[in-house]
């Protein structure tokens, strides 16, 4: 039997793909994003694995097709539209309530008459909200404040994933990433912001200029390896003690420490004095606090294998031998 991913071929989506079939799932990626060959560069022999299958979460008729086509066992649940500025937000509200919750009904619908045994659904940090504590951790206990559309549909989505594995009888787990970077983010329909590794190491590889930025807005930015292999550590569990896991590295960083390290890690950075004024510097604008791993830990004995340093490293060479500049 195999496992399906939604969103298989957009950023966290890819990597937990091509983790999944590392671990020797047969996967079924669904995506509305056409396979490319940057994808297929990253999957490696590991494509082999992989049934890329082109249709959308909110065609009924495709997923019943799918339905028929194949067997799941367990579903992952990764397709999103992904919006934190309130220019899209407010330009795109109904494409984000279709896409994130009418999409989320669809697929545990289809995990209902699948019968399958998991429904993994991947959440995001944004449930708890911004502006926040800077300076509080918070894990699965605290109560959720979400202040966008984006989290609000995240959390919204849990709760869904949570009332209908009871009703019929599947196991639903949800799992809050914390800021995900790395390999396969890019600029697609569905995806509103790119993070700041994105924007710095693409300006480092083109030989532009990055301006300094000593803001101290942190996230607890999270290596996407690292994030797909706690996804997968959760979907190939035998139990689930929780229906609920944080996925971060748990260690905040600032955007001048991001700046710094790539200075050290590669000495052609160039940073410069900034243009815009120190309001305009952050591209994450209000933040919260980092979020906390331990429950994944005690749990599953999850922890992750990049910090800053090395996952910067890695994306790079990524990017350099992948020839991804944009």
């Amino acid at each position: 039997m195999a496992t399906l991913v939604t969103g298989g071929t957009g950023f966290v989506g890819a990597n937990i793909v091509k983790e999944l079939a590392a671990r020797g799932h047969d996967v079924v990626s669904l995506d509305v994003l056409p396979v490319d060959e940057l994808l297929l560069g990253f999957m490696g022999e590991l494509a082999e694995r992989v049934t890329f299958v082109h249709g959308d979460i909110l065609d009924a008729a495709a997923l019943d097709a799918l339905r028929s086509s194949h067997s799941f066992e367990k579903i992952v649940h990764a397709a999103v539209f992904t919006v934190n500025r309130t220019d899209l937000e407010t330009a795109r509200s109904k494409d984000i309530l279709d896409i994130n919750l009418t999409g989320t009904g669809n697929l545990l619908e289809m995990a209902r008459l699948c019968d399958v045994q998991r429904f993994v659904y991947i959440s995001s940090g944004a449930a708890y909200g911004l502006c926040r504590d800077p300076d509080q951790t918070y894990n699965e206990d605290d109560a959720p404040q979400p202040g966008n559309l984006y989290g609000i549909t995240k959390f919204a989505s849990e709760l869904l994933a949570r009332r209908y594995g009871e009703l019929h009888g599947f196991s639903t787990v949800s799992l809050r990433l914390s800021t995900p970077y790395g390999p396969m983010e890019r600029v697609t329909g569905h995806r509103g912001n790119m993070s700041t590794p994105y924007q710095w190491t693409g300006q480092l590889l083109r030989g532009e200029p990055i301006e300094s930025n000593d803001s101290d807005h942190g996230r607890d930015y999270t290596y996407v390896l690292d994030t797909a292999s706690a996804v997968a550590t959760v979907v190939d569990a035998d139990r689930l003690p929780h229906d609920l896991y944080n996925v971060t590295n748990g260690m905040p960083v600032t955007e001048g420490q991001i700046q710094r390290t790539l200075a050290e890690l590669f000495p052609e950075t160039r940073i410069v004095e900034p243009t815009r004024d120190d309001s305009e510097a952050s591209s994450l604008g209000p933040t919260r606090g980092p979020l906390s791993g331990y429950r994944l830990w005690h749990d599953l004995g999850w922890t992750p294998q990049y910090d800053l340093a090395e996952g910067l490293t890695d994306y790079v060479r990524w990017r350099q031998e992948s020839g991804f500049l944009n």
